[in-house]
């Protein structure tokens, strides 16, 4: 099929490149499927999965959702809105009342 392309108008034009792109696409994704086919056989032919061979047969970690807020475990004597779980980093207010004397067991909640 022969396309006079200097005679086409600009909205042609872009239909066919349009249409051409949308084909190659099309032959793209069949190439590649037919590519992953010839491989996995020749994979089987070995006696391996293709999994095997790529290294994705390594079982892989499930999704988890949104990690937990722990519940905080020490207050700040001074102003209990301040708070602080134990994990981390120690927060200034903490640090300052054991430098002051202050047992983390009496910061408890």
């Amino acid at each position: 099929m022969k396309f006079d392309l200097k005679n086409m108008s600009r909205k042609e034009l872009e239909k066919l490149k349009a249409n051409v792109e949308k084909a190659l696409a099309k032959l793209s994704a069949a190439d590649k499927k037919a590519a992953l086919v010839a491989a996995e056989k020749a994979a089987a032919a070995h006696g391996f999965s293709l999994a095997e061979i790529t290294g994705d047969a390594a079982p892989r970690k499930p999704k988890t959702g949104p990690k937990k807020i722990s519940a905080p475990k020490y207050k700040n004597p001074a102003d209990v809105t301040q708070t602080w779980t134990g994990k981390g980093r120690q927060p200034d207010w903490f640090k300052a009342a054991i430098a002051a004397g202050t047992t983390p067991d009496a910061m408890e909640i």
